[in-house]
């Protein structure tokens, strides 16, 4: 331990011993995650553990318990003197744990040395249902990604259903969802004013169960009723209809109140919090994590660790609404920004860490080039349902000026310890291409796009077109790949202007809802003409509470409720996703033969020219 640039105490404690070296006899909240305890402002538990600190509470982590032996590991704290809390950790359990095509992973990056037995299935309800069979008295709250995207019905890819909101199998007391920091606080203010869990009812941004008839009366804006679990389970039309609504409600300014009956009970989903403030955000960010793993994961490898010691986030949230994405589910659509000092601190303490060399790895976000925008008349955004404000096109009243993020970027370059910043995160070019009224603002994207490709990509830029059929891309609320070529165009050629030698790396999905094999064959032709062999590429895995997952189970658009048709099977699957490798030997004679049967022998001769 001593050989740690930190030593021990400047961690939240994850054993007895390290809570007796602390003085403590009790822990007043002690958080299980499914992931390893890293404690750096990327990870939600390190970020939730150092926020209760601030509120004076005596905080305790139990990383990655152990749920298959005698369950020690949830005993060996005793009991927390206000409430217990769990999460799965970053990512949603399943989705950690399984690949599209339902194989379990051999790897799993917020594990020490990618062990991938570390965690179990949905990590939330197995972690709770324990803890609630050990101390059925002591408050429980969940959390985190997993809890957040299955709190209303929702379709579980891996057991094929529509499964009840997770409160309903985990029998937690009270579910935050989002980004936790303004609802935990307000839940830890209120008990330290002497309220219990129960009479916490009227908390923004927290859900819970209620008996029919004992539904608190509602203190918000308004009150909308979705379809009963039951309801959908019987039609699913009834569940594309419930999507709409929550998404439209997860991302206004001024949200209602959202029940739905489930079984005997009420399901109560209290609105969002506004946006975080620059100030809410700076204090989370500036709270005094080590950035480091905990010292017992010393010498292994902990590869999203790895990926970002050396990157600072800079907002949070996401206006894009892409179809197939659960950060507006999680974290909304309103961009909060941090201060250009809190992201200077930040900047200054990674010069300081050990092993760094000059070079920051990312300076982004959910999208890298959101920072700072927002509506310019904020009364529209008021009244505003879109779940996307640059699909179908950019709302005119979006602030899309890059102005503020090249400030972030020069001033970062400047600072001693600094050799170069990269730009790890997705860029959305089509912001980059926009031409608004705003001279500045456009102005400003020309300056963008040149510094972002002459100073801040480290070889390889990637960015995410995900489809080049119009129709498809349309579903997934994604601009026409007529923007990706613009983009190229510039890319290439500010390359050429400066010497140099530089990558555009596409992803591209396939399987989308929307996407048919003949699409996918186009796509491979037009990307073989771009002199792409594609490697950043994936089959469509639905994720809870996204519109292509309701399109995929349900087969309806929430929106319009129209038909959509979309690959299910492994066969309807793996044809789509074979003509990403046309250039494979071994796949030729296949995809020759699936043209021919498509009747697209057109697309035989633009990939395989020399074939008759």
């Amino acid at each position: 331990m001593e050989s740690q640039p930190y030593p021990l105490p400047r961690f939240l404690p994850t054993t007895k011993k390290e809570m007796d070296l602390l003085g403590w006899d009790q822990a007043d909240v002690i958080l299980f995650s499914g992931d390893a305890y890293i404690d750096h402002p990327s990870f939600g538990t390190a970020v939730i553990g150092r926020l209760l600190e601030r509120l004076g509470l005596r905080v305790a982590i139990v990383p990655q318990p152990n749920w298959r032996d005698d369950l020690r590991d949830f005993k060996k704290l005793g009991l927390p003197r206000m409430f217990f809390a769990v999460t799965a950790g970053v990512m949603d359990s399943m989705i950690n744990r399984y690949t599209a095509n339902k194989r379990l992973r051999s790897q799993d990056a917020y594990t020490p040395d990618g062990r991938s037995d570390m965690r179990p299935d949905r990590a939330v309800t197995i972690y709770s249902n324990i803890l609630k069979e050990l101390y059925p008295d002591i408050p429980l709250i969940i959390g985190g990604v997993e809890a957040s995207l299955r709190r209303v019905s929702h379709y579980d890819y891996w057991s094929d259903s529509l499964h009840k909101t997770i409160l309903a199998g985990t029998n937690a007391d009270l579910l935050v969802y989002g980004m936790g920091e303004l609802p935990i606080t307000r839940v830890v203010r209120e008990m330290q004013n002497g309220k219990t869990i129960a009479e916490m009812r009227h908390v923004p941004q927290t859900a819970f169960l209620a008996g029919k008839d004992n539904v608190p009366e509602n203190s918000f804006k308004d009150e909308i009723q979705l379809f009963s679990h039951e309801e959908c389970l019987e039609d699913k039309l009834k569940q594309a209809k419930n999507f709409r609504i929550v998404e439209e409600q997860s991302n206004a300014l001024h949200a209602s109140r959202i029940l739905q009956d489930v079984d005997n009970k009420t399901l109560v989903v209290n609105p969002p919090f506004p946006p975080m403030t620059e100030e809410e955000i700076d204090a989370s960010f500036d709270l005094p994590y080590t950035r480091l793993p905990h010292p017992k994961y010393k010498n292994k490898h902990i590869a999203a660790y790895e990926m970002i010691k050396f990157s600072v986030n800079l907002h949070r949230g996401c206006f894009g609404g892409c179809a197939f994405c659960t950060i507006s589910a999680h974290q909304g659509k309103f961009i909060a920004s941090r201060s250009k000092e809190s992201i200077l601190r930040e900047v200054r303490k990674i010069t300081e860490m050990p092993g760094f060399k000059g070079y920051i790895s990312d300076l982004g976000g959910p999208s890298a080039n959101m920072y700072k925008m927002q509506g310019k008349d904020l009364s529209v955004c008021e009244k505003c349902r879109r779940p996307s404000c640059i699909h179908p096109g950019i709302c005119p009243n979006l602030n899309t000026n890059h102005a503020p993020l090249l400030d972030i970027y020069r001033s970062v370059d400047n600072l001693p310890m600094v050799k170069k910043s990269f730009i790890g995160s997705g860029i959305r070019y089509d912001m980059l291409l926009h031409r608004g009224k705003d001279e500045s603002a456009n102005k400003a994207a020309e300056e963008y796009t040149k510094e972002l490709i002459v100073n801040h990509v480290s070889g390889r830029l990637k960015v995410a077109p995900e489809h080049t059929a119009d129709r498809t891309l349309n579903v997934m609320r994604k601009p026409s790949f007529g923007l990706f070529y613009q983009f190229k165009k510039i890319f290439d050629a500010e390359n050429n202007k400066q010497n140099l030698n530089q990558q555009l790396i596409p992803y591209f999905i396939s399987s989308h809802p929307g996407c048919t094999e003949e699409d996918m064959a186009e796509l491979a032709a037009i990307t073989k003409n771009l002199n792409f062999k594609l490697e950043q590429i994936q089959d469509f895995t639905p994720s809870p509470m996204t519109l292509a997952t309701e399109i995929y189970y349900t087969g309806y658009h929430p929106y319009s409720l129209e038909k959509v048709y979309t690959a299910k099977s492994p066969s309807q699957k793996e044809s789509q996703r074979q003509f990403f490798f046309w250039y494979d030997k071994n796949n030729r004679k296949k995809l020759i033969a699936e043209l021919k049967r498509l009747n697209r022998t057109d697309l035989i001769e633009k990939l395989y020219p020399k074939v008759k």
